[in-house]
């Protein structure tokens, strides 16, 4: 039943349809949890009280089904807003996007135009911008646009999963950029020819990666709330002397809040990744797909 639910979920998260439905009725069916709010300064204000509970925050204007320049350029101006915001405010974050929003699936030339308009504003203003990693058939050209990005730009990050079995070989890869990576799991539906099916084998190629970046030098997310694979990293960081400066934890908004404080109050660095805006239908699905259980918070605020 759970696999059936996490299918239906994923598909649905792909319905043009349903998410145009969603845009127009808003934060409805408990979304409000995961989701900070459909403007800006919704998101600054939840930054904020994050912020005062001793965690740190990555903001993310959300945006899916981006199919023409238009669109692409209205994503990044809302990007640079988002910028400007956090700049003014003071808040602690930095910025993360998906670059199918900035216009990736309609040319490379003008996802990267849009994604150096805004590099440059987010270095003039010392924040740092993390590349969300998307589903398969985004991964080898978004790894190419980021190590091309990264000869030009320092404050810019990418996320590798690891579910795909190419996961090592793109780790080695990426070594000599010194990349600062968010390693995750994987929250798409892939097919067994590119991804392991068996979630044990997720499992001990997450904790292959998290050692193979921690002990290679570079600043490591480890992203997860998954609780054996905390404990797996504060041994390992532990037990090779690596400082605490080096990582941090990073959670979803609204998901694992105790263990987000817990955390905070053992004196590791948490960062919440906060997604807010009208286009929030995609993302709450996957929310939805990776934990079913979650559906029954869904049903009893349905409506509010």
């Amino acid at each position: 039943m759970e696999v059936l639910m996490r299918t239906m979920f994923q598909s649905l998260g792909k319905n043009h349809s349903m998410n145009k439905l969603a845009k127009k009725y808003g934060l409805r069916m408990g979304a409000a949890r995961f989701v900070a709010g459909d403007s800006t300064e919704s998101a600054i204000q939840t930054s904020k009280e994050l912020n005062n509970s001793g965690k740190v925050v990555t903001l993310d204007h959300l945006g899916e089904f981006v199919f023409t320049e238009e669109e692409a350029r209205l994503s990044t101006a809302m990007c640079i807003q988002t910028l400007e915001a956090i700049a003014e405010s003071g808040v602690q974050s930095n910025l993360s996007l998906k670059m199918t929003s900035l216009g990736l699936d309609i040319s490379k030339e003008l996802c990267m135009e849009n994604m150096r308009r805004i590099l440059h504003m987010a270095r003039m203003n010392n924040i740092f911008v993390r590349i969300d990693m998307e589903d398969y058939l985004h991964c080898q050209i978004s790894l190419d646009m980021y190590k091309e990005l990264r000869k030009e730009f320092d404050n810019i990050g990418i996320v590798i999963q690891a579910y795909l079995y190419r996961t090592e070989q793109d780790m080695n890869d990426l070594h000599q950029y010194q990349a600062n990576l968010r390693l995750v799991k994987g929250a798409y539906k892939e097919s067994p020819e590119v991804s392991f099916p068996e979630k044990k084998d997720v499992d001990e190629n997450y904790k292959k990666i998290i050692k193979m970046h921690l002990l290679n030098g570079h600043y490591t997310a480890v992203a997860s709330h998954d609780e054996e694979m905390i404990q797996y990293t504060k041994r390992l960081v532990r037990e090779n002397g690596i400082s605490n400066d080096q990582f941090e934890f990073q959670m979803l908004y609204g998901i694992c809040v105790e263990l987000q404080d817990r955390l905070v109050k053992e004196g590791y660095k948490v960062r919440v990744y906060v997604p807010y805006g009208i286009d929030w239908f995609g993302y709450f699905m996957r929310r939805l797909a990776e934990r079913p259980a979650n559906v029954w918070f869904v049903l009893k605020n349905f409506g509010k």
